[in-house]
């Protein structure tokens, strides 16, 4: 039977051959974990997602979220209190927190797979919950101990939804710009004053209470991001053992192009002088505390645009092998019956790009995941440089998931044709929600920017050393193989050309504005991205190659086969695409700088 969003196989196949999770068990901090649990979580994951996330993904997309403006309510899929409920109660939301607290101590790898399930099967509701947790954990860990204990079992246990309040009207992605003020007083809370847009799950009937994790300025605090405090602002809050209002009030919710039922909330805070916040960690120090969550939640967006394009994948491949349609151009009998689509080489290079976008996508995702879990549990120089190397593909695993998932959800509903275009066919949903995702968290152009502006320099280049180090390794280990030594000399000289042109925009930094520099590191940051992913394609070659040389069940020789061919089409079809990206970076042709804006007509 053909997957209907996710391949459970394909878990497995990253967690215990490429990555090789039960490492993880040497470690104090996960010893209580064996492969017998690590499969648990995986099919208590899909079991939760089959029962409570799937069946309703095409209802929250036809009954959207809607703001009621006699209640003041925001009225939500009734499905989507049970997705959080059974989310909850499956432990998920406070899975990565310690014993101690009521979590599990489980693996960011682990979690980071179990997440991608819930996100193919409705990213609408399964988001939720993931949003919680992050605002949670950034409770924890800067947070105090009075905030710890009020906060964090009503919002693990999804009684509370937790959100984070950054993007304003007039400052839109530039921080320094936000104007939200908040005013000390005896009483151990701020007064917040001002107003936050786009805020994800910012309310939505039938959930006790929402927190609010905002970014505000201090009275006469330095100009800037310098500035910035972080404050927990709840939308209710309690006073002689009763909820009142904390005057958050919502202005109303945006209608969005996908997402349907995820809501993206207009809040004012403040407009009755009534709004109390208490602040996390110290004055000033917001946006360094915020950076924890938000970089969350870029490896999150980047999860949840894998899961949106395996969805659309496992769709489409339905299709595919159902619609007979046309015959073989070799086949000039017009009498012949037709032939299912996928006997057509384009409809499979259409397959075939989606999947390799897909399952490049989830091991890159992974990849981080496993720094993030050896950032945790190591010391000394490891752990700097795990903490390192998921600083530096950061950017990537938010952003080549987002950008090039919506490529292959493009050429998924291709594969459908005219039926793609329908609501008939759920491709459509799928096209219309995954592209918010290259926005979310930090436009593309801005990661581009964090790439090229600051990643690559940091501690003097060493995270890129240590990059250059990982693809080497793996590059030698291909070269031990004849059938993937071709593809571990072509990985290489894609990343030689990699250096070399990176070294030519550090030496134009050098000498030219910042302008000049980062004016197409957009381009850069996909050139980085082609390497970064035909480098974890490398890795699941080398195990897939192995395996398939090891005579498997038939079963497993075809999963095998289906990574190979995979992993073929992103090194021919998509890794020289770094040609021209070079060519494009390399010139001293300024096209976007010199065109005047008033030329744009």
């Amino acid at each position: 039977m053909l997957e209907q969003y996710a391949s459970t196989r394909n878990v497995q196949f990253i967690l215990h051959e490429v990555f090789q999770i039960s490492k993880l068990t040497n470690y104090d901090r996960y010893q209580d974990y064996d492969k017998a649990a690590f499969d648990m979580m995986v099919d208590a994951a899909k079991q939760l997602s089959d029962n409570h996330l799937y069946p309703t993904v095409r209802e929250m997309d036809k009954k959207k979220a809607y703001y009621d403006s006699e209640s003041g309510e925001v009225k939500v899929h009734p499905g989507l209190l049970e997705a959080i409920k059974a989310m909850a109660e499956g432990g998920w939301i406070g899975a990565y927190d310690d014993y101690e607290v009521n979590g599990q101590q489980a693996p960011f790898l682990l979690l980071s797979m179990a997440n991608y399930l819930m996100y193919a099967a409705n990213g609408n509701a399964a988001a939720y919950p993931f949003l919680t947790q992050g605002a949670a954990g950034l409770i924890r860990a800067f947070g105090s101990e009075a905030l710890n204990e009020y906060y964090i079992p009503k919002m693990y246990s999804g009684e509370w939804q937790g959100t984070m309040a950054l993007t304003e009207p007039q400052a839109g992605s530039s921080l320094t710009d936000i104007t939200s003020s908040a005013s000390p007083t005896d009483e151990g809370y701020y007064q917040i004053k001002g107003q936050k847009i786009y805020i994800s799950g910012g309310d939505y009937e039938g959930i006790e209470n929402v927190v609010h994790l905002t970014l505000a300025k201090v009275d006469g605090a330095p100009a800037g991001t310098k500035g910035i405090s972080l404050f927990v602002v709840p939308k209710y809050r309690e006073e002689n053992g009763k909820f009142v209002s904390n005057d958050v009030t919502t202005a109303g919710i945006y209608g969005k192009m996908g997402q349907k039922n995820y809501v993206a909330a207009h809040l004012m805070f403040g407009e009755q002088d009534d709004c109390r916040g208490w602040i996390v960690g110290e004055e000033h120090s917001g946006l360094k505390y915020m950076f924890r969550m938000m970089n969350e939640a870029r490896i999150a967006t980047g999860l949840l645009s894998t899961g949106v394009a395996s969805a659309a994948y496992y769709a489409s491949l339905k299709y595919a092998n159902e619609r007979p349609q046309g015959r073989h151009p070799s086949n000039k009998d017009a009498s012949a019956p037709p032939v299912l689509i996928i006997e057509h080489a384009d409809v499979r290079r259409m397959l075939l790009q989606q999947k390799a976008i897909m399952e490049g996508s989830l091991s890159l995702l992974a990849q981080c995941s496993y720094y993030a879990d050896l950032e945790q549990v190591e010391t000394g120089e490891a752990r700097d440089n795990a903490h390192l190397m998921l600083e530096l593909l950061t950017p990537v695993a938010k952003s080549f998931p987002a950008e090039f998932g919506t490529q292959a959800v493009s050429a998924g509903l291709q594969v459908l044709g005219g039926a793609g275009y329908t609501d008939d066919f759920p491709l459509e949903q799928y096209y219309r929600d995954i592209r918010i995702n290259s926005i979310y968290e930090g436009t593309t152009t801005i990661h581009g920017m964090d790439l090229l502006g600051r990643k690559m320099l940091m501690q003097n280049g060493k995270a890129v050393r240590l990059f250059s180090k990982e693809i080497q390794k793996v590059i030698m280990q291909a070269m031990e193989l004849p059938a993937l030594k071709p593809y571990a000399e072509s990985l290489s000289k894609s990343a030689m050309a990699m250096q070399e042109t990176a070294m030519h925009l550090m030496q134009l930094a050098m000498k030219e504005k910042p302008e000049v520099f980062l004016s197409d590191a957009t381009l850069f940051l996909e050139f980085f991205s082609l390497i970064t992913v035909s480098w974890q394609w490398l890795k699941q070659a080398i195990v897939a190659q192995a395996a398939l040389d090891a005579s498997p069940s038939e079963a497993d020789a075809r999963f095998y086969r289906s990574k190979l061919a995979a992993f073929k089409y992103f090194f021919e079809y998509e890794l020289p695409k770094t040609r021209g990206l070079k060519t494009r970076l390399m010139s001293s042709n300024r096209v976007t700088l010199d065109t005047a804006p008033a030329d744009l007509v």
